[in-house]
């Protein structure tokens, strides 16, 4: 049982681990079409540098999922030596990622709204006046096709299947 839910930790660690990697190779080229649908609109590219937005692996895009992805194959690793300390472990971290993974659905899907709202709260004139609509649909196209929706929702799946997954099989071990 304990090899089955640290399986399904490792496949969390590694749609989590999909993230930075994908922003790595295509970010790039998302901040550079974001950047000319900024100057399309009449607005300065720059100002996504002196508000620190961007669409790379930098910061917290690389930051959160990697430590995430270091919590399950610490989990998982527990799980394989039989640890005391598996199961305490598997309910606190794997309903953390789950309630995460949650808010994560919810930024994806009200991404407009919220970026529009976080532009507002800075009270910079220029962000104020970017079409936010088009300015993510510029960076989001960009990416390969497979990453909107395909691979996006595919770590979806394998994060909240296999976070009630682990959940069940420890509530039953």
């Amino acid at each position: 049982m304990n090899i089955v839910i640290a399986a399904c930790q490792i496949l969390i660690a590694l749609a989590f681990v999909s993230i930075p990697m994908v922003r790595a190779r295509y970010g790039p080229r998302a901040q550079a079409a974001a950047e000319a649908e900024l100057t399309r609109q009449g607005i300065r590219p720059q100002v996504l540098g002196e508000n620190k937005l961007r669409f790379d692996a930098g910061g917290h895009e690389t930051a959160v999922p990697v430590t995430v992805a270091a919590i399950m194959a610490a989990v998982a690793a527990l799980n394989l030596l039989d640890s005391s300390w598996a199961a305490p472990g598997t309910w606190l971290f794997q309903s953390l990622v789950l309630l995460g993974n949650l808010a994560i659905l919810y930024s994806n899907i009200t991404a407009v709204k919220s970026v529009e709202a976080a532009f507002a709260k800075r009270g910079d004139a220029e962000l104020a006046r970017v079409d936010v609509r088009a300015f993510l649909t510029a960076a989001e196209n960009a990416f390969p096709a497979w990453v909107f929706p395909w691979l996006q929702n595919l770590r979806h799946v394998i994060v909240f299947g296999a976070s009630i997954a682990a959940l069940l099989l420890t509530a039953n071990g």
